[in-house]
């Protein structure tokens, strides 16, 4: 079971969490045709350590990068490179925050310039996935609960479901207890209570078996059949009032901030 966190804790974790949701703002902002990944990894270590946090997963368990970037079928954990970005790829920025020592987790997919229609309506979908998921997180609500939830929105619209991907609880450690994963049984799994923080991470793609496999780097995950697929990821603290999504920033009357 996830451990429970304390207030100090939950508020030092929406710090990393802002943090994310305000870097991501800015890596929104220079994504385009034309740019490279690699460029974008440099930004976010640098953009973490100006403002005192720390990008976790570079070193972990070897991994060479501040970010994922997953391009096209690539849908989790690829390198960052010099190749350019084309109009119509979808790309997956993914990084976890460390800051004084507690993280947040968020991964987003972008469109780059015009991509297809049916790329436009994965991302849509992978994304409500992820809102709807968002809404179960309370007292009371089992994993199986949103693991069903997601895993149904994917087989209405006829998207293939990446179930060896998962979801999990996070703190001081990026991969804590519960896993969440992206289909399973209403009712089943551990139970939520108020103190956990979980992260949500639906993953959708074109083709329908939504089988992956590892790529040469030993850290790709690709799509066995080249089909795409979509990725966005929230970290979400369970309250008595309902889910407090720790990795969105606050609403500003007036503003606009993308990734909400």
């Amino acid at each position: 079971m996830s451990e429970i966190k304390t207030d100090i804790q939950l508020e030092m974790m929406q710090k990393a969490g802002h943090m994310a949701a305000r870097c991501h703002r800015e890596v929104a902002s220079r994504l385009a045709p034309g740019v490279t990944t690699q460029e974008i990894d440099l930004f976010v270590e640098r953009w973490l350590q100006k403002n005192g946090a720390v990008a976790e997963q570079k070193g972990y368990y070897g991994y060479p990068y501040a970010i994922c970037a997953s391009i096209n079928d690539v849908v989790c954990h690829g390198f960052p490179d010099a190749s350019e970005l084309n109009s119509g790829d979808i790309v997956t920025i993914d990084f976890v925050v460390n800051y004084k020592g507690w993280l947040a987790d968020m991964a987003w997919t972008y469109p780059i310039g015009h991509v297809r229609p049916e790329v436009k309506r994965l991302v849509q979908h992978t994304l409500y996935a992820l809102r709807q998921a968002v809404k179960l997180v309370k007292p009371g609500t089992s994993i199986g609960d949103i693991s069903s939830t997601i895993g149904q929105i994917a087989r209405t619209h006829g998207y293939g479901i990446v179930t060896a991907l998962v979801g999990h609880g996070i703190g001081q450690d990026m991969h804590e207890p519960p896993e969440v994963p992206n289909d399973g049984w209403p009712g089943t799994g551990p139970v939520l209570e108020t103190g956990m923080i979980i992260t949500l991470e639906p993953i959708f793609t074109l083709g329908v078996p939504g089988d992956v496999m590892l790529g040469h780097d030993g850290w790709s995950v690709l799509t066995c059949d080249g089909t795409w697929g979509a990725h966005f990821e929230h970290t979400v603290a369970v309250t008595d009032s309902g889910p407090r999504v720790l990795t969105m920033l606050p609403f500003t009357p007036g503003g606009k901030h993308k990734n909400s």
